[in-house]
């Protein structure tokens, strides 16, 4: 089992009274967390229940809490002791949460709960839940994580964050760094041995997203619109959301589309990165921008720009490191991202001086001194005053 940043704090969590609830998109590694967990603790009383398995699913769909409780010992558990439950796919059993809610307040069990499905999760067990519970999000593997998982040395890296270029750390890593911008970071994607394999795997994923998690949340008949949908806004990646022109060429109403892009939104199939001015109005009159959470997923959508590309893994690297917008004036002029409202970012494939001077412009408009220039390919001249793409984590 490769180890994982949150698997520390999901690690510290396991001795607090609240239910740990992990949620993010299908196969990113929930199930691995809550085995992981249950193999750190110490004592015996303790269960795993995948609600997949139909026989699990019937222990909660029984007349009683009792009934419940006493084919949870008949599996072993003891609710006269300290515990732990660990309940995966919790999405596709709505009564469990009742059941977690009342064995929480009266008995001394310590719940892990995991789900794909963040809308149902953040809404369902907000509710019922609350203050009972903290939610932790689990991601495709950031570049750092993509190396762990391939059993590269990345103690060299870890010094280079956000440093100017480096020839020597480019040439070491890049060809990974590549990989991870075709096939992204899920964690059987990265594992598989071949492109053919990586493929196949990107296929299955995306298969039981809109089979499994998006039809738990939406009408059956709809599943068409949102491929359809999905195809699109993989296609335009980086580009303004403009739901007007996007329900003229899906034939779906403005309304729809809206709709449909929240759902992809609350089951961490995209981003929108909002924008960024110091006037409230001014932000409001703008449209967010479009980034899809994995750069696999991209790929096997659509076909888009080596820049576009580009520009949607580091947009996924920077909404790792706080909160993320861009900015735009009405004359066109942009600054690609905005990190914390205080750095300035643009990336660019091949970076030049022109670009650093630029960059430097539009960000003192703004009243921001700390800028970054990002790039993914040295350019000819000798010029490093920017950090690679592989060195931003």
């Amino acid at each position: 089992m490769y180890h994982r940043p949150i698997f520390t704090e999901l690690e510290k969590h396991l001795t607090e009274p609240e239910v740990s609830v992990i949620t993010g998109m299908r196969r990113t590694g929930k199930t691995t967390a809550l085995k992981y967990l249950l193999q750190k603790t110490a004592h015996g009383n303790k269960l795993y229940l995948d609600l997949e398995r139909l026989e699990y699913r019937r222990i909660f769909t029984r007349n009683s809490f009792s009934e419940m409780q006493a084919d949870l010992e008949f599996l072993g558990y003891d609710f006269s002791q300290k515990g732990v439950i660990a309940i995966d796919e919790v999405q596709l059993i709505p009564e469990v949460v009742s059941f977690i809610k009342y064995y929480h307040d009266n008995f001394p069990v310590k719940f892990l709960v995991s789900g794909s499905s963040s809308y149902y999760l953040k809404n369902r067990i907000t509710e019922s839940l609350a203050g009972r519970k903290r939610v932790f999000e689990i991601f495709p593997l950031d570049f750092l994580e993509f190396l762990n998982f391939k059993e590269v040395d990345t103690i060299p890296l870890l010094g280079q964050r956000m440093k100017p270029f480096r020839p020597l750390v480019f040439s070491a890593y890049q060809h990974h760094y590549e990989e991870y911008l075709r096939y992204g970071g899920f964690p059987q994607v990265v594992l598989a041995d071949s492109p053919k394999k990586k493929a196949q795997a990107l296929n299955d994923i995306l298969n039981s997203y809109l089979e499994l998690d998006i039809k738990i949340l939406s009408d059956y008949s709809v599943i068409d619109d949102l491929f359809k949908l999905a195809t699109l806004l993989a296609a335009r990646i980086g580009s303004k959301l403009d739901y007007q022109k996007i329900g003229v060429l899906t034939g779906l109403s403005r309304h729809k589309v809206k709709d449909y892009i929240q759902l992809f939104r609350a089951t961490y199939f995209l981003h929108l990165v909002e924008p960024y001015s110091l006037s409230p109005d001014r932000s409001i009159a703008v449209q967010p921008k479009l980034f899809i959470s994995d750069n696999g997923l991209v790929n096997q959508f659509a076909q888009v720009s080596s820049g576009a590309l580009f520009e949607n893994a580091v947009a996924n690297q920077l909404l790792r490191l706080g909160k993320v917008n861009y900015f735009q004036k009405k004359t066109g002029q942009e600054i690609d991202f905005i990190l914390d409202k205080q750095k300035a970012i643009e990336v660019k494939e091949t970076p030049g001086t022109f670009d650093l001077k630029t960059l430097q412009s539009r960000a003192s408009d703004l009243g921001i001194d700390d800028i970054l220039l990002i790039g993914r390919f040295p350019p000819g001249i000798e010029f490093h005053e920017f950090a690679w793409g592989g060195c931003i984590f």
